[in-house]
């Protein structure tokens, strides 16, 4: 039988996608990632289905919850909060499944960065302003960023920077980055984004910390820093649309 990695989206029980909602409508076992995932997700599973919280579980035990389910001959859906390819640690999980030959597969969600977008209404890579989005994170009490991925030379390149799991490490930031960026560069922290409890600030990069502790900002929340997030009305207009651009002639 097979492991189903699925995407559950930013928080929303309605931006899961299509196919991952009906993976769940479907499961007989169904892992999810603890308070990240809404419980309206959870009820569009089977009345019967047996519903694991891996919140307080080891890789160990996560996978173990797996090969219990794989041979008894049923599929198993793991819910990852965002989507399956960053920071969701489903890589080390499909090395243990290949480890004890379990198939799987993967169905992408909407990230939370995608999510925060849409709430700031704003397109991430305007014409001649910004074409680069960066999507890193701080090293805190986590694993070590990998040599050459800390801020100070990623933020060399000044395209938009998203940072995940980073609302404690402000202080870092704004020194990292201020020589870089500037102190007026505009910033963005989108908190839970899509859920009913939202929360966004926006400001200046010299005022991250600030705006972050004065309105109570301690996890679950997406920081933006770049000047595509400013008040940019005189963007050039993108080729694909352009009277310039040649096209093709239908037949």
């Amino acid at each position: 039988m097979t492991v189903h990695f699925v995407g559950a989206g930013p928080g929303a029980a309605d931006l899961i996608t299509v196919r991952g909602l009906r993976l769940v409508e479907n499961a007989a076992v169904c892992l999810y990632a603890g308070a990240l995932v809404p419980r309206e997700l959870l009820d569009s599973a089977p009345p019967e289905a047996r519903l694991v919280d891996t919140a307080n579980l080891t890789l160990d035990e996560i996978v173990a919850e797996m090969r219990t389910v794989h041979a008894d001959g049923l599929d198993v859906v793991r819910l990852h909060s965002g989507d399956t390819s960053f920071f969701s640690a489903v890589g080390e999980q499909m090395r243990r499944l290949d480890a004890l030959g379990i198939p799987y597969d993967l169905t992408p969600g909407v990230p939370a960065f995608a999510a925060a977008a849409a709430t700031l209404g704003r397109e991430l890579t305007l014409p001649g302003v910004g074409q680069t989005v960066v999507l890193t994170r701080v090293s805190n009490n986590s694993t070590a960023m990998p040599p050459g991925e800390d801020l100070a030379t990623l933020g060399q390149s000044r395209a938009l920077l998203v940072l995940h799991l980073a609302v404690r490490e402000t202080a870092r930031i704004v020194d990292e980055l201020v020589p870089l960026y500037g102190a007026e560069c505009p910033v963005a922290v989108v908190a839970r984004a899509s859920r009913p409890d939202e929360l966004v600030v926006r400001g200046r990069l010299a005022d991250l910390s600030s705006l972050v502790h004065d309105n109570g900002i301690k996890s679950v929340a997406v920081i933006m820093v770049g000047g595509v997030l400013g008040d940019e009305t005189g963007f050039c207009e993108s080729h694909l649309y352009s009277p310039a651009r040649e096209r093709a002639v239908a037949d």
